[in-house]
């Protein structure tokens, strides 16, 4: 259980750094997707918080059988946040290493 809540918090801490990057984007440009990638990550940050309220609040009510799926679905999620993460503050950084491996390829 204590795995599980810790990486649903640091979850939460990237899905803040999200929200904040995406109300930055909107207070710029008042995009009506970037309002869609707000309450994508508020949702996934209420999941979260709720997930670790649950943990805390229910520990005694789950099977110790289903914390290893509990740690799967949050390390799944994990990885896929730091992926969004990573497009959303450097969406040039992939081409350009892609770019820079196919021009030495080619020497």
């Amino acid at each position: 259980m204590d795995v599980s809540s810790i990486v649903a918090m640091v979850n939460m801490a990237i899905l803040i750094a999200l929200f904040a990057v995406y109300a930055n984007i909107y207070r710029k440009t008042r995009s009506t997707f970037t309002i869609g990638l707000i309450v994508f990550a508020s949702m996934l940050l209420l999941h979260n918080g709720i997930a670790v309220y649950a943990y805390f609040a229910m520990a005694p009510l789950y099977s110790e059988a289903l914390l290893p799926y509990f740690v799967g679905i949050h390390i799944a999620e994990l990885a896929g946040l730091i992926v969004l993460l990573e497009v959303t503050l450097w969406p040039e950084g992939i081409r350009t290493r892609t770019r820079t491996r196919t021009a030495s390829n080619a020497l």
